[in-house]
């Protein structure tokens, strides 16, 4: 009897210790993965439109046998989108401080204003990227709870900016449009308009939300480490 309590002890040890070496493996390879899904989901968004014809090309050269397969002519297509774009990027960047590419600039900016159907679309993502990627903007700075998808459930959520004033007017009190990041991935989420009185802030990084999101919890702010 003894014999047989010290061989259960014995697995039970050994299924600890397996249980540990698998958690630490896990802990290694989530971020790997996560990182590596969302990298692959930007090089994707971004050779998507050149990748046709850059693959056509490369199937017409003399390449090695190495690069004959459907899956390495397209990887070494990604990879020449990709250079070529940053090259594009910071050329564009250094002529972009002349004053004479700078009129052009502005004069094909003006015309793209006047292009019908055209202009909607440039208009907005224009208006999108400044807002994004400008310093002095604080769209997506706070961090609040919302109630979603019911009013027993809370969700975290990025403010935009103040809602549509005929939604305000409707409503009868202050509206405001926030984002709410879907968990793995925050590059997709759902568009709320909540009331600001119903909005609870939290002293939260949005870095330090994308992180709790991504990591579906798992990763908990670090409130000790802001001043």
């Amino acid at each position: 009897m003894s014999l047989f309590n010290l061989t259960t002890s014995s697995l039970s040890s050994d299924d600890e210790v397996m249980k540990k070496y698998f958690l630490t493996g896990l802990a290694i390879l989530l971020p790997v993965a996560v990182t590596i899904y969302i990298v692959v989901l930007i090089v994707g968004l971004l050779t998507r439109p050149f990748i046709g014809m850059v693959t056509n090309l490369l199937h017409h050269l003399p390449l090695p046998s190495l690069l004959h397969s459907d899956a390495m002519i397209r990887a070494t297509a990604q990879i020449m989108i990709l250079i070529a774009l940053l090259l594009f990027i910071l050329l564009l960047g250094t002529i972009g401080r002349w004053f004479l590419v700078r009129s052009l600039i502005k004069l094909g900016d003006v015309i793209l204003h006047k292009i019908p159907i055209i202009n909607k679309v440039y208009k907005t993502t224009k208006e999108l990227i400044h807002i994004l990627f400008s310093p002095d903007k604080v769209t997506f700075k706070q961090v609040v709870m919302v109630h979603f998808p019911d009013q027993e459930s809370y969700c975290l959520g990025l403010i935009s900016r103040e809602a549509p004033d005929l939604c305000t007017e409707k409503d009868c009190s202050e509206m405001v449009s926030i984002f709410l990041p879907t968990t793995p991935n925050p590059m997709t989420g759902f568009m709320t308009m909540s009331p600001r009185k119903d909005l609870i802030y939290l002293d939260m990084t949005s870095e330090e939300a994308i992180k709790y999101i991504v990591s579906c919890g798992a990763v908990q702010p670090k409130q000790s480490e802001r001043p």
